[in-house]
């Protein structure tokens, strides 16, 4: 059973100064041409994994409402076309705080999208200018509340902490003025360099002052306090909702269940492979001329991957790894197949065991990659 979809839309009109997602700028990009190859990838997939009604579907970027409205209007028309949801299905937006027009809005209403995810990261003006963001602030007032006039009443904010030169008054700022949106669900991520930005450069050269790994800490113990506070649950280690709001898509991920993956250098995973397609447009789009599915690379798991996957993936949730549902799909017990590694963990305070799960303790979730490394490698 596949329960969910993600579709890639790789243009931007700027590009920040931290993203490593395949991304390119939008001016004279083939955003038609590469619509149409996008179809033409679903219909292939679908004729060789078919299935029936999606829990979720997922459009991410880049930045899908960088496209103009006819080229957004055909986008949901594919996704009409190709992929079986209905109502119930939660169907989700990336966009930028500043992009969306009322018409987009409306264009995406009636495509039957039920939820929108903004990236925001800070609300701090020249913060947003130092990472290379095009919105300020007041952007971000905007276009929430045209979302909500439209009908949107499930809206993601997406925040980024540890950011260059942030302090931790700004972070307390930043979040004190998100909840004053009046919205269900947030993430806050802390910031990673990844090579081939221009943040990573900008480190090599010694020019990019962060605050560092105590300051990090202290701010997202900050993050998890505010929004426990706010009534804003955390389900997962950077995700917070209101009750009946966590984001399906994204659980899709960490229960690690299969999934679909269209777009340029998209990831897939079904019947037991991680497939990734092809980055480079050029690439992708050939791929499908022909006939084929632009598959770069596919990686059929070991039942011995699938396990690992199944600890590191499903610890990021609060709710844990549920061990009744772990026999029943490995056929073996974890506490069993980690018996070293959980009581050692626990012994340092990082993960609880109860009598269906196995957990990460708040001082886990800080120090959760240590954490999840433990499953490595070691059966």
């Amino acid at each position: 059973m596949i329960n969910a979809a993600y579709i890639h839309i790789p243009f931007c009109e700027h590009i920040c100064y931290y993203c490593d997602f395949n991304k390119f700028f939008l001016e004279g990009q083939p955003v038609n041409e590469y619509l149409d190859a996008l179809g033409k990838e679903m219909a292939l997939t679908l004729e060789q994994f078919p299935n029936e009604r999606l829990n979720s579907i997922y459009v991410g970027g880049g930045t899908p409402t960088a496209l103009n409205e006819l080229q957004l209007g055909k986008l949901c028309e594919l996704i009409q076309e190709h992929l079986s949801y209905d109502l119930n299905t939660e169907f989700t937006f990336e966009a930028n705080p500043g992009d969306l027009s009322k018409e987009k809005l409306q264009i995406l209403k009636e495509a039957g999208a039920n939820r929108l995810s903004f990236g925001v990261q800070t609300f701090n003006d020249k913060l947003l200018k130092k990472i290379g963001r095009a919105h300020c602030a007041k952007d971000v007032f905007h276009s929430v509340e045209l979302a909500k006039q439209i009908g949107f009443e499930n809206i993601n904010v997406d925040l980024i902490y540890s950011l260059p030169e942030q302090t931790i008054n700004d972070f307390k700022e930043t979040l004190k003025i998100a909840f004053s949106l009046d919205i269900v669900h947030y993430s806050g991520y802390s910031l990673i360099i990844e090579p081939k930005t221009v943040f990573y450069n900008l480190m090599n050269k010694g020019r990019l002052p962060l605050p560092g790994e105590d300051i990090e800490a202290a701010m997202y113990e900050i993050l998890m306090d505010e929004m426990d506070k706010h009534g804003f649950k955390q389900y997962e280690i950077s995700n917070f909702a209101k009750p009946g709001f966590e984001s399906r898509h994204n659980l899709t991920y960490w229960n690690n269940e299969h999934y679909y993956g269209f777009g340029a250098g998209a990831h897939m995973y079904i019947n037991g492979k991680r497939v990734s397609n092809f980055g480079p447009l050029k690439k992708y789009m050939e791929r499908i001329q022909e006939g084929k599915l632009p598959i770069m690379e596919c990686h059929t798991l070991t039942e011995t991957e699938k396990i690992e996957e199944e600890m590191f993936l499903g610890l990021r949730k609060t709710t844990g790894v549920s061990i009744q549902q772990f026999v029943k799909k490995y056929g073996s017990d974890p506490l069993d197949i980690f018996k070293e590694e959980i009581n050692e963990l626990e012994a340092k305070g990082l993960i609880k065991v109860t009598d269906d799960k196995i957990l990460l303790t708040r001082n886990g979730r800080l120090l959760g990659n240590e954490v999840f490394q433990s499953f490595i490698g070691v059966i």
